[in-house]
């Protein structure tokens, strides 16, 4: 049985996030990181930021609290970048209605913004053991999954709702950020509830190994040229959208 630390473990830590890097740099070379600024900043954060903790957890003389508390540094920034990008996606959705979409792409960031802070606050007090980075981990981790569920949930119900028409690469990186959103938030409940007893470690393979595949998506959705099927133009029904981009244009002049 294969166990942590095998050779399996620690491709499937170390291969989504260097394929991350190189999605980062066929970005830069076709001048998508213009286009998706977010994305381009979170492929390379997490390259960067995981192959940091990789390095500390494989080396020997790290104590256990130097690597929880990379690790719950690196949590905090990375769930920043995470809003921003769903933020961007937003953005995108409402491109016909620049206003709309920038003010969701604010009020989506300070919200966000808020519950970050709130549920980092609630981790660093709500365990006062010796053992609290590795509780506040997971109380963080926890809430943070249960944000970006309810945010991405919500990008495809009002996109659905209105009728907005998903981008091919915005659409992949919602998919996979949404996939990732709801492993991680099962992936801490499971292993707050310790269900997993001694075998925590088969989470671990089934997390790594599943975000390999979402970066697979975010290639084939972002690298894979789109076939262009002609169909008779139609025009787009006005709804609620057009008046609020109106209204809201109108305010902030």
């Amino acid at each position: 049985m294969l166990q942590p630390h095998s050779l399996l473990w620690h491709y499937l830590w170390i291969g989504p996030h260097a394929l991350l890097a190189l999605l980062a740099l066929v970005m830069w070379r076709r001048g998508l990181h213009r286009e998706f600024p977010a994305f381009f900043c979170y492929a390379i954060f997490e390259s960067v930021g995981e192959g940091v903790i990789y390095a500390i957890d494989v080396t020997p003389t790290a104590s256990a609290r130097l690597y929880w508390l990379s690790y719950l540094s690196f949590l905090i920034v990375e769930v920043f970048i995470k809003l921003v990008v769903i933020g961007e996606v937003f953005t995108h959705l409402l491109r016909r209605y620049p206003s709309l979409g920038e003010f969701g792409k604010t009020l989506i960031s300070g919200v966000g913004i808020v519950l970050v802070f709130t549920a980092t606050i609630i981790a660093a007090y709500a365990s006062p053991t010796p053992f609290w980075l590795i509780s506040a981990t997971r109380i963080l981790g926890r809430s943070l999954s249960v944000v970006q569920c309810g945010l991405i949930l919500f990008l495809f119900v009002f996109a659905s709702h209105f009728n907005l028409r998903w981008g091919r690469p915005i659409f992949g990186i919602t998919v996979g950020f949404g996939i990732v959103a709801a492993l991680d938030l099962a992936y801490w409940a499971l292993m707050t509830g310790w269900l997993f007893g001694q075998k925590t470690y088969l989470l671990d393979f089934l997390n790594m190994a599943t975000y390999q595949v979402c970066v697979l998506i975010w290639f084939y959705f972002l690298l894979v040229p789109q076939k262009i099927v002609t169909t008779p133009a139609a025009p787009l029904p006005e709804h609620n959208l057009d008046i609020w981009n109106r209204e809201l244009e109108r305010l902030l002049q």
